[in-house]
């Protein structure tokens, strides 16, 4: 009985993370960028970009209630290898209590280097993004892959998915090598996932 109550505290109800994200939207509908947690399949697919044989962090960017986080570690990347960005702290919070080992940063995922620094202190094994791009000028999301790509190793993925048929950063911009999985259908808007790398 006591086990069953432990499991249950540390992973919430799939309704709870729905309430959880539907608060916040309502609260603050551009930050948020969605109305509900990501999917296990777009979560799956996303964390298939990233080897987990590497080495180095692997950073999450706007993990909300973890479901790409849990993914990651499904897929076998360590958690004590994982370094969430949240900006919400309630989602802080819930990280915190759901993945102990995760280190859990409270701060914006759009200066990069600032929030990371005295964090990271070697090349990122990967960047995988849930945040919601479009909501930001393009100029913005130039530079947040820009960064990103910099606190990398060379060929190390920036793992981004977007609800939109165009990609969230344009693929005619420098430097950048991108790829595109196919629709996920089995997600709430469909969604697709685009893969940066540096050429």
């Amino acid at each position: 009985m006591r086990t069953q109550s432990l499991t249950r505290t540390q992973k919430p109800l799939r309704l709870d993370d729905e309430v959880h994200f539907i608060r916040s939207w309502l609260e603050k509908p551009l930050a948020i960028g969605a109305v509900t947690p990501s999917s296990r399949a777009l979560a799956r697919t996303m964390a298939r970009y990233v080897d987990p044989t590497g080495e180095g962090p692997v950073v999450e960017l706007g993990p909300g209630t973890g479901p790409i986080t849990e993914a990651l570690i499904e897929h076998g990347i360590a958690e004590n290898r994982l370094v969430l960005i949240e900006f919400n702290p309630t989602f802080c919070q819930l990280l915190r209590t759901r993945f102990p080992r995760a280190t859990v940063v409270q701060g914006d995922a759009y200066a990069l280097k600032e929030t990371l620094h005295g964090i990271v202190d070697k090349p990122g094994a990967a960047v995988v993004s849930g945040l919601p791009l479009f909501t930001k000028p393009l100029r913005m999301r130039v530079r947040l892959l820009r960064e990103a790509l910099t606190l990398m190793k060379a060929d190390a993925p920036f793992v981004q998915f977007t609800y939109a048929v165009v990609p969230p950063i344009p693929k005619s911009i420098g430097g950048v090598r991108v790829e595109a999985s196919d629709r996920i259908w089995k997600n709430l808007p469909p969604a697709r996932v685009w893969v940066y790398r540096k050429r």
